[in-house]
């Protein structure tokens, strides 16, 4: 993380780090949607820049960082921290509760009117 953290390619890109504890910690985990109940922390990469020019460059930092960290992270992942282009992970954010919410999806909006964002789909 620091090594990324000191190699970051635009004034506007972090790394953020969130403790999680609490109330958020002692839901149990089928209770709602999100079920990664036993976390201590979230991280997030904000990758943002100005100039286009700076896109596969910003883009690039952030995939390896990614990659980098992957094998000390949970493997689950935070539905609103994710991009349009992470639907592969949508199961991981849910985790055991993804199946129960499939079959409500299709019981509920069969049709998928609600799709935007990381859509569970029907």
């Amino acid at each position: 993380m620091t090594s990324f953290a000191g190699q970051l390619p635009s004034p506007q890109c972090e790394i953020f780090v969130g403790l999680i504890g609490g109330e958020a910690n002692r839901v149990p985990p089928d209770a709602m949607a999100y079920g990664h109940r036993d976390v201590r922390f979230v991280m997030n990469v904000h990758g943002r820049w100005d100039n286009r020019a700076d896109d596969s460059r910003c883009i690039a930092w952030a995939r390896r960082f990614f990659d980098a960290a992957a094998p000390f992270a949970s493997g689950g992942a935070y539905v609103n921290f994710m991009t349009e282009e992470e639907t592969g992970r949508v199961a991981a954010a849910y985790g055991a509760n993804y199946s129960r919410l499939v079959t409500l999806k299709r019981r509920f909006d069969p049709d998928n009117v609600f799709h935007f964002n990381q859509n569970i789909r029907p």
